[in-house]
């Protein structure tokens, strides 16, 4: 997929995602090897974008698994459409096999392990899911590969690159993460994100770009609820340059502070720590 960890900042950077030495590293070396990468950070710092900018990057086919309390089998790899197997079994022998293809139906795990074209699989909010989940995933992970009982194991014809993301909400099993190169990504440093906003908000200024990722920088280092994310930082680039604004100046920081923070605790701990006026 990539001849170099440059090659992954080249072609990610084409995509409008900017990489940095040990993401572009990581990407590389999941390709390579043919590891899955585990992505780990706070919400809102880029982990899921960098998914979709790999599949955007190498024109992979982007399969998504979104996690979530609940999750089981049924919803992550596959079920038996149950209608159309009672129909079958109503209108012909019950001897007739109702377990074949014919009645089965892809979930977002099955649907990658079987896919011929390239693939990135997107395993998002790994932690939001029931542990139970993890144990499903292991046997794909390691063997790309699924077991379905009644019709066999199923063999990647093409193994997907796969990126599981996790907020670090709960901590994943040791055999999860044993199957997985790992990445931690943290919130990028004043200069990184004022890049990021110059890259996604044509037409703002770069002094505007900086006043805006140093606020930002700023807003985090508060005890808050929610810490804004990097595609928040983009938003409220993008209210200034609506609302017509050149400069981010007390009024106006405080007039769209709702852009970024969307705590009422957090607005008025922003507003008593940074002086500003009330909008």
């Amino acid at each position: 997929m990539f001849d170099s960890p440059a090659d992954v900042t080249e072609r990610l950077a084409a995509v409008d995602y900017l990489s940095d030495d040990a993401i572009s590293t990581s990407v590389f070396l999941a390709a390579a090897l043919g590891k899955p990468l585990l992505v780990e950070g706070p919400a809102g710092v880029g982990k899921t974008q960098l998914a979709k900018a790999v599949a955007a990057a190498t024109g992979s086919e982007l399969i998504r698994l979104q996690c979530y309390e609940g999750l089981d089998e049924a919803r992550a790899l596959y079920e038996w459409n149950y209608k159309k197997q009672l129909l079958r079994i109503q209108a012909t022998s019950a001897d007739d096999d109702i377990f074949t293809e014919e009645f089965l139906l892809e979930r977002p795990l099955l649907k990658a392990i079987r896919s011929e074209r390239p693939t990135v699989l997107l395993i998002d909010e790994t932690d939001k899911a029931d542990v139970e989940v993890e144990g499903l995933l292991l046997e794909l992970l390691s063997d790309f590969q699924v077991t379905i009982p009644e019709l066999g194991t199923v063999v990647a014809r093409r193994r997907p690159y796969v990126v599981l993301t996790s907020n670090a909400t709960r901590e994943l099993s040791e055999a999860l993460k044993r199957r997985c190169l790992y990445l931690h990504i943290e919130y990028p440093t004043p200069e990184r994100e004022r890049d990021i906003v110059l890259s996604q908000v044509p037409g703002i200024r770069g002094d505007l770009a900086e006043q805006l990722a140093r606020t930002v920088a700023t807003l985090r280092a508060l005890e808050l609820k929610k810490a804004p994310s990097v595609a928040e930082t983009v938003d409220w680039a993008n209210t200034l340059l609506a609302l017509g604004r050149d400069e981010l100046d007390e009024a106006t920081v405080a007039g769209t502070l709702g852009v970024v923070l969307k705590h009422a605790a957090d607005h008025t701990r922003a507003v008593k720590e940074l002086g500003l006026p009330d909008a």
